[in-house]
């Protein structure tokens, strides 16, 4: 074992999430509106969201180290030092983040019904791609595995490269329809689909035909996650292995599957084995479900530890 080995055991993975932070106005209804009518919400929060950064704080509360980078708007100061202040409050390094002048930081407008299930309105300047991050070698260092957001490949794509060519563990949250000549397909270690983007991306009905569509275009692990039905992954020789989601009474979904990105990016980087991974995450999105507040309802590593180990273990079939 090397002293760089042996560093790495006594200290928190780090993780480099790369994606945009968003300022999310969050509403409670009864339902939601139909076109024209004026409804009263039952709650309301104003929180810190996005799909890399609500992963960042799974990783924190999970017992990770996360370095946060991406654009945030130069304008609406006010907005960007609440969003920074609650990443900061949850141990995050924001150092990352960098400012683009001209537009505001993307905006969320979120309804949650009494099932948990989110609607969601969101606004990002197209100006926000033009960002350029901080450097490969301040980004990557003491780096274990990175997670970024597929809809960020204009500015995570260099950075993912980098990082696959220095070995490093690269995962990526594809929450959006991919090309199929997507770069972020070569440089991926582990993509994990939603159940939509996956269908749109392949052009396939069948989440399995539509995995084994796209794996023959990359050497990444490929996954998809379902919500309710558990997530799928492909295993040797395109075999796939199914992972059941644990059965919650769901309040908030929203964070969800950013929670089960984050859990299984830290997982791969603590060396966990592929299916025990799974499972860490999908007991780490179960949790969240169970709790409104996007990301701020997501559980801490102690809390997943004593939920696994109360219910049975789940062999994936």
């Amino acid at each position: 074992m090397t002293v760089q080995d042996r560093a790495r055991q006594t200290r928190k993975p780090r993780i480099l999430c790369v994606g945009m932070p968003v300022r999310d106005l969050i509403f409670r209804v009864a339902g939601v509106p139909e076109r024209g009518n004026k409804d009263p919400a039952d709650g309301f929060a104003e929180i810190a969201g996005g799909n890399s950064p609500n992963a960042a704080i799974s990783i924190a509360r999970l017992g990770g180290d996360v370095l946060l980078s991406g654009p945030v708007g130069g304008l609406n100061a006010a907005s960007n030092i609440t969003i920074v202040d609650q990443f900061r409050g949850e141990g995050i390094d924001t150092g990352g983040l960098v400012e683009v002048d001209g537009v505001v930081t993307p905006i969320s407008s979120i309804l949650i019904d009494p099932s948990g299930e989110r609607t969601i309105v969101t606004f990002r300047d197209p100006k926000l791609w033009t960002v350029n991050l901080p450097s490969s070698d301040v980004l990557l260092d003491g780096c274990d595995a990175i997670l970024a957001e597929n809809r960020c490949a204009e500015f995570a794509t260099d950075i993912c490269a980098e990082a696959h060519r220095r070995g490093i563990p690269v995962v990526i949250d594809a929450d959006r329809v991919m090309s199929l000549r997507e770069g972020l397909l070569q440089v991926s270690s582990h993509i994990i689909f939603s159940a939509e983007a996956l269908r749109a991306t392949a052009g396939e009905s069948d989440e399995v035909a539509a995995l084994r569509k796209v794996a023959r275009l990359t050497p990444a692990l490929l996954g998809v996650t379902s919500g309710a039905k558990g997530a799928i992954w492909l295993a040797e020789h395109g075999n796939p292995r199914h992972m059941p989601a644990f059965p919650v009474h769901t309040v908030d979904t929203l964070g969800a599957g950013d929670a089960f990105h984050g859990a299984f990016t830290l997982a791969t980087a603590e060396g966990q084995p592929l299916e025990q991974a799974m499972r860490f995450a999908s007991a780490t999105a179960a949790l969240k479900c169970t709790r409104f507040g996007g990301a701020f309802g997501s559980p801490q590593r102690a809390e997943v530890e004593d939920f696994l180990a109360a219910n049975a273990p789940v062999t994936a079939s």
